[in-house]
């Protein structure tokens, strides 16, 4: 068994879930294989509802991958984005693609998942962001993510634009040591074709 951080955490986790490998790796470094199956996966997970964008989205970042005899079940990626926050860039790990195959749903693999990209942002980045439905928003929210109360904006090719739709949507994870937010203000993301959160 191949467990990336904190091996006590991880351990115990897929240990509940059966599991037999959790791999964390880099765009760069998926097999054409690993893609196929990776997209694949995500297309069945979100019943179609994944398109090219949200493929897009995922790549360039970290891969969290979590396979029971070879047979991809779980996937989470951290990418890295630019935001900007009361006139500062801030390097914020935002979390993408996080799916489970419905056969493995409620047996703690997207909390596995979680548990390695939040170590990841936790590490690497001045926040972590992600974007969530309602249902998947309780997962996160009692991981300790929060809806940010200053609201959310886009760098969009016009300028600073206010996102209204996403700020129910869009959760914030400070990291300990990270950038100083202000709760007051608006988290503003860089621009991206397809859903900018």
């Amino acid at each position: 068994m191949h467990i990336r951080g904190d091996y006590r955490i991880r351990s115990a986790i897929l240990r509940s879930c059966g599991m037999t490998v959790l791999r964390t790796v880099h765009t760069a470094d998926l097999t054409a294989d690993d893609r196929t199956r990776i997209r694949a996966m995500l297309d069945e997970a979100f019943d179609g509802d994944f398109d090219d964008h949200d493929w897009d989205h995922s790549l360039g970042g970290q891969h969290i991958l979590i396979s029971v005899d070879a047979t991809l079940i779980a996937h989470g990626a951290v990418v890295q984005r630019q935001f900007l926050h009361r006139g500062r860039s801030l390097r914020c790990g935002y979390v993408e693609a996080v799916a489970v195959q419905k056969a493995h749903r409620r047996r703690g693999c997207a909390a596995a998942v979680m548990t390695e990209a939040e170590r990841l942002i936790d590490h690497a980045y001045d926040l972590g962001a992600l974007s969530a439905s309602s249902d998947a928003g309780r997962l996160y929210q009692g991981r300790g993510w929060r809806v940010w109360p200053g609201g959310t904006a886009a760098l969009t090719p016009s300028g600073v634009t206010r996102t209204p739709g996403d700020d129910d949507s869009t959760l914030i994870r400070r990291v300990t040591g990270g950038a100083s937010l202000d709760e007051s203000h608006p988290i503003i993301c860089d621009w991206r074709d397809g859903d900018v959160w």
